[in-house]
């Protein structure tokens, strides 16, 4: 009778123990994100001026130990903290395989050209 009760409770504390890991794991999912990688939060687009689009981002990093939230091929990324220490914004690649990185005179951002001439320009705030 007792090795009965005693299978009954060691049942009843995997099942328990095993709840605890799947709800764990569902609220790990939901709320945050895994080391390393970034999010957008949000996304604002300006049109108002002609010829000129004006983009405003944000996003979310769970970075690891000597990162920092920055750009990789356009997208949010995890990048070595000394590279926005220094400034040296294109170290990171922030433009896309075709494109061409340049720094900004006063190295508050990077301008990213295409192969046809159109230029992007970040400046990081």
């Amino acid at each position: 009778m007792q090795l009965l009760r005693l299978a009954w409770a060691l049942t009843a504390a995997a099942v328990s123990f095993l709840l605890l890991l799947l709800l764990h794991n569902h609220i790990l999912r939901e709320g945050q994100l895994a080391a390393g990688t970034c999010e957008i939060v949000t996304l604002d687009r300006d049109s108002s001026q002609p010829r000129r689009t004006i983009a405003r981002q944000t996003a979310r990093c769970a970075c690891r130990k000597g990162q920092i939230a920055g750009t990789m091929r356009a997208r949010p990324a995890c990048v070595d903290v000394r590279i926005v220490r220094s400034r040296q914004w294109c170290e990171m690649t922030p433009c896309l395989d075709d494109e061409g990185c340049n720094l900004l005179v006063n190295q508050s951002g990077w301008t990213c050209t295409q192969p046809g001439g159109r230029v992007k320009t970040t400046t990081v705030s």
